[in-house]
């Protein structure tokens, strides 16, 4: 545990869109509830500031710097991200710390908005603490978003995603105190840190509270869905490939109901896959649901919660869904067997008529489903508390 009263600057400049990513969500339920003992300021820019306001972070003793960034977002989305890197760089050589063992920089992203930034505070001022971020290594651009057999792979995407991290690692591994990692897998990304125990692997969680006072509240709602997906349409999730197995679902289940929270690059996409096999009865899209009773509605009538994602290092919104005693299935990814030991059905990696089989396992054996629906509740409940989360982190700082 910490022992003197500290001070911790977030620098989330990367924080963009209506969608919460993994880093996004553990930086601001860290801030939340460290801003109850310790002081923090959380460097955003406009659109970053909106989502924290409807996380509700506005009603914590947190600071909040904001900068000016969105007049660039009106020339495209590569001017406004090149304008938040320069911005980043500029707060860089020029924001005022004091250079104390006390003060600590957490760039929540490996953006290089967010660790430029860090990475020169550090230069500036040595005896300031950095904490990195680190919660997803970019794929073998050979490979691109998989980690097996996949039929599209998007390799030019992965491309840039990896071009992008090559120049920060080295910054990480050399200048940072602590890096954050999603699994112990991640650590070997870092066997110095690892070897002084200076990586620390940061799990997922859930609202447990809010979760129980809804329940408590609304009861057991009907089952309206047969199974729920939350997460970005990106390539890393599989969301057409789920589609794909959810038209396998329907040639076994003809009025099976698959709901999709969520939204992204890839919702068009989404969009003519569902009218290509007709599947407009069978698939609701919802888009992006913030946390609360639309959300939660969803997932309580819902009877499974399916996570196909083909490339990730942890994944916390599967998690959600299972704290309402939803069991899940998933492909068989490293990252899963820490993360999700138990609740998880998993299909073999890519093989889509394998998940589409367990998916109707459950959806057939309501005595199957509610055992390991049980496991997931138990699991999350456990140790899935972002209270405990976050008490967690600091302890192993204070080490």
């Amino acid at each position: 545990m910490l022992k003197n009263k500290c001070k911790f600057y977030f620098w989330s400049l990367a924080a963009l869109g209506e969608g919460i990513s993994g880093g996004d969500r553990i930086f601001m339920e860290l801030a939340r509830h460290w801003s109850k003992k310790q002081s923090v300021v959380i460097h955003v820019w406009e659109e970053g500031y909106r989502m924290c306001l409807k996380q509700g972070l506005q009603k914590y003793p947190i600071k909040f710097e904001i900068s000016k960034m969105e007049k660039w977002a009106r020339y495209g989305f590569v001017v406004n991200y090149f304008a938040r890197i320069i911005e980043g760089i500029l707060l860089g050589m020029t924001k005022k710390l004091d250079n104390k063992p006390t003060t600590f920089v957490y760039s929540s992203s490996e953006f290089w908005m967010d660790c430029l930034p860090a990475f020169l505070l550090k230069l500036r001022y040595p005896r300031i603490i950095w904490l990195a971020s680190w919660y997803q290594t970019a794929p073998n651009p050979l490979k691109g978003f998989s980690q097996g057999k996949r039929e599209k792979t998007y390799k030019a995407k992965a491309f840039l995603y990896w071009l992008s991290q090559q120049p920060i690692k080295p910054l990480i591994s050399k200048f940072a105190d602590f890096v954050f990692v999603n699994n112990d897998e991640e650590k070997k990304q870092f066997p110095e840190h690892a070897k002084q125990r200076r990586a620390i692997v940061v799990l997922g969680a859930v609202d447990l509270k809010a979760i129980k006072n809804w329940s408590l509240k609304n009861g057991r709602l009907p089952k309206v869905y047969d199974a729920v997906f939350q997460g970005r349409f990106h390539p890393q999730k599989g969301v057409l490939e789920l589609i794909d197995i959810w038209k396998m679902v329907v040639e076994k289940k003809p009025e099976a109901r698959l709901a999709m929270i969520g939204d992204g690059p890839l919702r068009k996409d989404v969009e003519l896959l569902i009218s290509n096999y007709q599947l407009e009865d069978n698939v609701t899209l919802f888009g992006y649901v913030f946390d609360g009773h639309k959300k939660y509605k969803i997932f309580s009538q819902s009877k499974i919660v399916v996570h196909p994602a083909f490339y990730d290092s942890g994944g916390m919104a599967a998690a959600e869904a299972m704290a309402f005693g939803l069991p899940c299935v998933g492909f068989d990814l490293k990252a899963y067997s820490s993360y999700y030991p138990k609740g998880m059905l998993k299909a073999k990696y890519g093989n889509l008529r394998d998940f589409a089989q367990k998916i109707l396992k459950l959806l057939e054996n309501e005595k199957i489903r509610k055992k390991i629906g049980k496991e997931a509740l138990e699991m999350i409940e456990k140790n899935w508390s972002w209270e405990k989360r976050a008490s967690e982190v600091l302890d192993k700082i204070g080490q």
